[in-house]
């Protein structure tokens, strides 16, 4: 299993939930200053040039949610998702498709002070829904779904985390606790070595 990564790309997601996992894996660093995500060799993984992505065998895997969520079924010993069946398994499902389908698109807009014409056309709406959304999907204390910390934790809170270190979202007290409480991680503190290390820098 090959994970094509770069410490300063969406990978690093990616990389926290093989780090959570703890599975024998390659990591194949793409270096983008130097176009390699442009080559031919890897446009025929991802067609996007973007990373990360995940080559398992025959099977490609791209887009952080759907790397996630692959790996998550493919060792679901390792307790990173709940119970197919139980009403949690919605619930997770939501956290998954939340993160890139409604929220980024969201503050990605924002942050070119850009407003949907129609947001009510708009999968993502407004941003004041989605940062309403954000506050409801959070818990006071423990994860995403409870107790049991998840792959939607990686995938919704990996995004939270991001938007907080670069500005996007101004958090409110619940929602920076729990992005404290996932930064407390030992996997992701490992796999987020580089974006530390920059914001100490810069600090």
């Amino acid at each position: 299993m090959k994970h094509y990564f770069n410490p300063m790309s969406r990978g690093v997601t990616t990389d926290w939930m093989l780090k959570e996992l703890g599975v024998p894996h390659e990591q194949v660093v793409i270096d983008i200053a130097a176009g390699e995500n442009k080559s031919a060799e890897y446009r025929k993984i991802n067609p996007m040039q973007k990373l990360p992505a995940l080559v398992d065998g025959d099977t490609v895997v791209t887009e952080v949610a759907a790397i996630c969520t692959y790996l998550a079924e493919k060792y679901p010993e390792k307790g990173l998702l709940p119970e197919a069946g139980s009403p949690e398994r919605g619930a997770y499902y939501r956290y998954l498709f939340i993160a890139g389908n409604t929220i980024e698109p969201a503050l990605s807009l924002a942050a070119l002070n850009i407003e949907h014409p129609q947001p009510g056309s708009a999968g993502w709406g407004d941003l004041a829904r989605v940062m309403d959304a954000i506050e409801e999907l959070t818990r006071e204390e423990d994860w995403a779904l409870g107790e049991q910390f998840t792959t939607a934790d990686v995938v919704f809170g990996g995004l939270l985390d991001f938007s907080m270190a670069f500005g996007l979202i101004d958090a409110s007290a619940k929602v920076a606790a729990y992005v404290e409480r996932l930064r407390s991680r030992p996997a992701y503190l490992e796999s987020h070595e580089a974006f530390i290390n920059l914001a100490s820098a810069n600090g």
